[in-house]
């Protein structure tokens, strides 16, 4: 390439951040030259010592620069394979008109060495997922924006299920006529879910689930639970339905807190392992992404350590313990005040023991135990994400809670471990987000509903409504 063209062709300048977001990005940018600061690199070098997907994402780009290195200098600049450049770049020694910035700060340096590229005549872009560093660069003159790949604007998120007003004569009928007509005009994705209403009565309504071929639609109804408890919502619905298909093998659920994302997966996890035997066992896991102190700043052992850090699951599941164990009481009321007829017919002592064994045999079936009595029988598995990198899962009823705060590639990662017979769940709420670079329309959640959004073992409900308390829905509505 000629001197000529390389200053006229735009260089894309990337913040660290990029770089440990998606080890990647260099290859994003055809036909363009990358930039990398050489105070980039510094920061990595930090960074890469690290455990976390930071450190394998810091690691990984390092060893892409160590290959890109035989095809020459890399601050004169090397091709890439998918086209344009990369090259390394060194800071000025001063810029006087901004000399203000603390240059102490990575940042303000990554920002000198654009501004000082810019001043020699190359078109520049500055690429950060930092929003005050991109403040920063408008304030200087650059041209700058966020790291969009994977990116799925807000109003464009997929959700799973659109809502259909009909009048109430057509609730009657097996498939409503509205909603044949509505399958010739949308295109619905496999599984996408329909809320049929009444135009009149919000209260009255059915749910339908995309299936296509000739039949197109079949509706939803309740599936059969040993527990008392079930869907609160047709949105719950849609999430039970999906949860208990045995043919979709990923499914998201998204929203609010108090929408009941993980309970309903926990629910239909345990009752598949512990009832149905559908799957050999459960596991559940979430990111280390705390609100306070990491992980390693609790008291204990590591068990210890993921007991804390399980909390919420340990509260969903008290619920369905407690709901179990409800269950098998007036199931045993009835039985003692004679309802079942069945057992009327034997002799007094048969029947004493007959239903004794009874109990005991169903009480083991139908009603749960605790949490660590789950763990000890092998039901249940409490794993910390960082260790199932490498490893493949086969029969088992996955959960992942709080994935908002994984990337795209971190998601990836954790969705490819899904071995022969199993289930994923993806659950969390894309409106609070605690990871740094993550945002509503660039997290894992987000971005894995909206890939699979096309694939028949895929299904997504994005959950509105909040059925935790009446609290509970104010504060996510007023603050």
């Amino acid at each position: 390439m000629s001197a000529k063209n390389q200053s006229t062709q735009k260089m894309y300048i990337l913040d660290t951040n990029v770089l440990l977001h998606d080890p990647r990005a260099i290859f994003n940018f055809p036909h363009a030259t990358v930039g990398i600061p050489i105070v980039v690199l510094e920061e990595l070098e930090n960074f890469k010592k690290e455990t976390s997907e930071r450190g394998k994402n810091a690691r990984e780009f390092v060893r892409y620069l160590d290959e890109l290195r035989k095809e020459g200098s890399l601050g004169k600049g090397v091709p890439l394979p998918e086209g344009g450049r990369i090259q390394v770049l060194f800071a000025p020694e001063e810029v006087p008109y901004i000399s203000s910035l603390n240059l102490d700060l990575a940042d303000n340096e990554i920002l000198l060495t654009a501004v000082a590229i810019k001043k020699s005549g190359q078109a520049v872009k500055f690429i950060s997922k930092d929003l005050n560093a991109r403040v920063k660069a408008d304030v200087l003159g650059l041209e700058s924006e966020d790291y969009l790949k994977g990116y799925v604007p807000r109003d464009e998120f997929y959700k799973g299920w659109v809502r259909l007003l009909v009048p109430s004569v057509q609730l009657k009928k097996e498939i409503p006529d509205d909603l044949k007509e509505l399958s010739s005009e949308y295109k619905f994705m496999p599984n996408e879910y329909v809320l049929v209403e009444s135009q009149h009565n919000p209260h009255n309504g059915k749910v339908f689930r995309y299936i296509g071929g000739k039949k197109m639609f079949y509706e939803v109804t309740h599936p059969q639970l040993k527990w008392n408890l079930g869907a609160r919502n047709p949105q719950q619905l849609m999430a039970l339905d999906a949860l208990f298909d045995p043919s979709i093998e990923l499914v998201s659920l998204l929203g609010p807190a108090g929408t009941g994302k993980t309970f309903l997966a926990l629910l239909a996890g345990l009752h598949q392992v512990v009832i149905q035997d559908v799957y050999q066992k459960m596991l559940v896991s979430r990111p280390v992404v705390p609100l306070g102190p990491d992980i390693g700043y609790l008291p204990g052992d590591l068990q210890e350590k993921m007991h804390s850090w399980m909390q919420p699951i340990y509260d969903n599941v008290d619920v369905i313990l407690h709901a179990s164990s409800i269950g098998q009481h007036m199931q045993t009321v009835k039985k003692e005040s004679g309802i079942d007829t069945e057992k009327q017919k034997t002799s007094p002592v048969k029947k004493s023991k007959k239903r004794s064994d009874s109990k005991r045999v169903k009480r083991d079936k139908n009603t749960l135990s605790s949490v660590d009595d789950l763990v000890n029988q092998e039901k249940i598995s409490l794993e910390a994400i960082t260790y199932m990198r490498g490893r493949s899962i086969p029969y088992q009823f996955i959960l992942i809670d709080e994935v908002q705060n994984l990337s795209p590639h971190e998601a990836k990662t954790i969705i490819s471990r899904v071995g022969q017979g199993s289930k994923i769940v993806l659950c969390g709420d894309p409106y609070q987000i605690d990871s740094p670079y993550l945002d509503f329309s660039s997290n894992g959640l987000v971005v894995a509903s909206d890939k699979f959004k096309e694939q028949s073992l895929f299904s997504t409900i994005f959950l509105e409504n909040s059925e935790r308390s009446l609290l509970s829905k104010l504060a996510g509505e007023l603050m």
